[in-house]
């Protein structure tokens, strides 16, 4: 399943409006927000149709599943998209990740768990926005916002003088090549890692890059984490082949097209997350070229003095904080 999905639910009471476009998608936040609403209406136009009052407006099937029917759900289910409420803990699972891999649906999951086993997007965490802006005044109007504003939180003005880099191979040997001498350039080992370094090292000022396609899990505690520590700055792009693949380096339209909607191409069936896609298409595009790409070891030609450039432009919000000059 690929693309993106405009999604209308509502009933004489309340109106929902959002977007889908990757396949996974987590709502968090406090209760009382019409998260359960969401779902209740969803479960109810799944069970009694029309009769339900509910009204789903979406070009793919829009179901509910819980503990007890989500195998069920997921099996009989092809080219949909569906949500699970925050009472069903079985999203928890390794068996539940193992599960909606390969599958050719989207799923939307209502949690405050950190889901470590699946790879979701920190830019695929919404909360739930009200308002009575809509034409019935009696109706309350529900959208989707975006509840970590990256943006708002990466920086401040001091020059970092640790760099933490989330991958251990290729990303991580670029990172070290490019920084200078007065940045301590280390590895977490993965994401989960990240934390564990920042609670067993000093307060330096640092900078954290990591693959904002499959950090979602770790957003929240790192999110705190950072409220409470202002040295700590962030940079996720979607991975470091996003990186390479974004700074030209790679010619031809293709590439250029499917970096601009990328959920037009990255088929759920195929990859668990963008990230993944990220990286076969790199090394699908060098695989014949002196910039032939592998994630495990670094080539060298990336670390020429107009690829370096070219790809560290590409994150070039990072340039100032890390002191480097090109």
């Amino acid at each position: 399943m690929k693309g993106s999905y405009h999604i209308i639910v509502q009933n004489s009471r309340v109106f929902f409006e959002f977007d889908i476009k990757r396949n996974i998608t987590v709502i968090r936040g406090d209760s009382a927000t019409g998260k359960t609403t969401l779902i209740s209406l969803i479960d109810e136009f799944s069970r009694l149709g029309e009769d339900s009052g509910v009204n789903i407006s979406c070009e793919a099937k829009c179901v509910s599943a819980n503990n007890a029917n989500w195998e069920g759900i997921i099996e009989n289910t092809v080219g949909g998209i569906i949500f699970f409420d925050e009472d069903a803990s079985v999203v928890k699972s390794q068996i539940f990740a193992s599960k909606i891999r390969g599958t050719e649906n989207y799923y939307v999951i209502v949690t405050r768990e950190k889901l470590s086993n699946l790879p979701y997007s920190v830019d695929e965490i919404y909360g739930i926005h009200s308002s009575g802006k809509y034409s019935d005044l009696r109706k309350t109007y529900n959208s989707f916002f975006r509840l970590y504003d990256v943006d708002s939180i990466y920086h401040n003005d001091e020059p970092a003088k640790r760099l933490i880099v989330e991958d251990s191979n290729a990303g991580y040997e670029f990172f070290k090549a490019i920084v200078p001498e007065s940045v301590t350039c280390v590895s977490a080992g993965g994401k989960t890692g990240i934390q564990k370094l920042l609670n067993d090292s000093d307060r330096s000022e640092t900078l954290i890059v990591a693959d904002g396609a499959a950090f979602g899990s770790e957003m929240n505690e790192l999110y705190l984490y950072m409220k409470k520590h202002p040295e700590i700055k962030l940079y996720l792009p979607e991975s470091f082949e996003w990186i390479i693949l974004s700074s030209g380096l790679v010619d031809g339209k293709r590439v250029s097209d499917i970096l601009s909607k990328p959920e037009d191409v990255i088929d759920s069936n195929d990859y668990f997350s963008w990230e993944q896609f990220f990286t076969h298409l790199l090394v699908e595009e060098t695989k014949d070229t002196y910039l032939r790409y592998s994630k495990s070891k670094l080539n060298k030609a990336y670390l020429n003095a107009r690829e370096r450039k070219a790809v560290v432009d590409v994150a070039e919000i990072i340039k100032p904080i890390l002191g480097i000059c090109l």
